[in-house]
């Protein structure tokens, strides 16, 4: 069993103040009794101890039977104050105000001037004279005493140097020895060693055309300066005309092309969306960066369900979140006759496992689809559904000759893609 008592003084130049009644302290003290019991099977027996309470040590218990009311009225208001200053309250529900000793007796000086607060701070960093140096600075004098670093024992790295020593044999010693630099920077651009090079040393490796003349091991590497491309010029594809000629069913729009067209209005996207419902000769549609979102795609979805002739649609660059993109695969399922579908680059660059996944099982469901350009982060989705392009593009060659030269023209342009079978591209090399 415990006791405490807990005794709150604090020291001023009135002496030393102590009270068993609550007041503002700076210290306390407290007074512990232990007891310590020991038990046994017929009785038990209890020794207490106790401690006098002591502060900085000296006994409180003179200071037991002082009241600390009677000690407070003697003293003047003037002294009150300085003893306030002298407390800190650990008192979390008075305001800062008042636990803050600080006092301003100044009055205030009206609203915060930030600009003018900023030039006063100024002026006086202006005015106020730097800090005269205990020696003064001598161009070509050191002050002070100079920093020395320690020598360097290299004889462990000389000793691990020479110990390594790599035995590749007498074949590969001669062929070493005897291969001039630039081979040797060929080799080196092969086993991927791209810190030993600099970009035109490495791609003139892979495209074998040469090394740079003066840019050996010992030459100087300096940054190639970028090739400057001309800007692609604007699309200037008229978009009323063009929704007219879809609507009116133009024998001789097969390709249409809104790429980078910026502006386009929704109500232009559902004019041409419901038009293409009707249309039997456009083949390529590509709507790339031009503020496609949800309600939109929503509405191309549908006219993909209803349109047998489209063969590829481009919807790269847009605002589509993956819950449409599933959409919009889906209704490929519908009619079968889309065979190129892009639709990366969107407003969300990860997709997830279970939307990849739901776009891996509707794509093994179509039997028509031949490129899909789509960035799959998981390697199981990006596998299956290469695995199944490639079974399409292969059974579509074994059916007709014809066939099998329309899925190469298609497939000409699909290096960029995502999702590209290596077996298609080798047989299509």
């Amino acid at each position: 069993m415990a006791t405490t008592e807990v005794f709150q003084d604090w020291d001023s130049p009135y002496g030393n103040l102590s009270s068993k009644t609550t007041r503002k302290s700076t210290s306390r003290t407290t007074k512990t009794t232990t007891t310590t019991r020991r038990e046994t099977s017929a009785s038990t027996k209890t020794t207490t101890m106790t401690t006098a309470a002591k502060l900085y040590g000296k006994d409180l218990s003179e200071y037991d039977d002082v009241d600390v009311d009677d000690l407070l009225a003697q003293l003047s208001p003037e002294e009150i104050n300085i003893l306030a200053k002298e407390v800190d309250p650990d008192d979390s529900f008075m305001p800062p105000s008042q636990r803050c000793s600080y006092e301003c007796d100044k009055d205030p000086t009206g609203p915060l001037n930030r600009k003018k607060l900023i030039d006063h701070i100024n002026k006086q960093a202006l005015e106020t004279p730097d800090i005269p140096e205990l020696k003064p600075y001598v161009p070509g004098t050191v002050r002070g005493k100079k920093w020395i670093p320690p020598p360097q024992d290299n004889q462990k790295e000389k000793e691990a140097d020479e110990q390594i020593a790599i035995d590749l044999g007498d074949e590969y010693e001669q062929a070493l020895s005897a291969a001039s630099q630039e081979e040797i920077i060929d080799l080196a651009a092969i086993l991927g060693f791209h810190s030993m090079m600099n970009q035109d040393q490495y791609h003139a490796s892979l495209l074998n055309s040469g090394q740079p003349v003066g840019l050996g091991w010992d030459g100087i590497t300096k940054a190639s300066q970028p090739k400057v491309f001309p800007m692609e010029p604007p699309n200037n594809t008229d978009v009323d005309e063009t929704i007219k000629q879809v609507h009116d069913d133009d024998h001789k729009l097969i390709d249409l092309n809104w790429n980078n067209i910026k502006n386009i209005s929704d109500e232009k996207f559902i004019q041409l969306f419901e038009a293409l419902e009707i249309n039997t000769h456009l083949e390529a549609l590509s709507l790339t960066n031009v503020g496609l979102t949800d309600k939109t795609a929503l509405r191309l979805a549908d006219v993909i369900e209803k349109n047998s002739t489209l063969r590829v649609l481009n919807v790269e660059t847009n605002f589509i979140s993956p819950s449409v993109i599933v959409r919009l695969i889906k209704a490929l399922l519908k009619t079968k006759s889309i065979e190129e579908f892009r639709c990366s680059n969107q407003r969300s660059q990860v997709l997830g496992n279970k939307i990849e996944m739901e776009i891996t099982q509707l794509v093994e469901q179509n039997p028509t689809l031949l490129r899909l350009g789509l960035h799959l982060e998981f390697n199981d989705a990006r596998h299956r559904v290469a695995a199944h392009l490639q079974r399409n593009i292969d059974r579509i060659r074994r059916a007709d000759p014809l066939e099998r030269a329309k899925t190469v023209a298609i497939g000409a342009g699909a290096g960029n893609f995502s999702v590209l079978p290596d077996d298609a591209l080798k047989k299509r090399t």
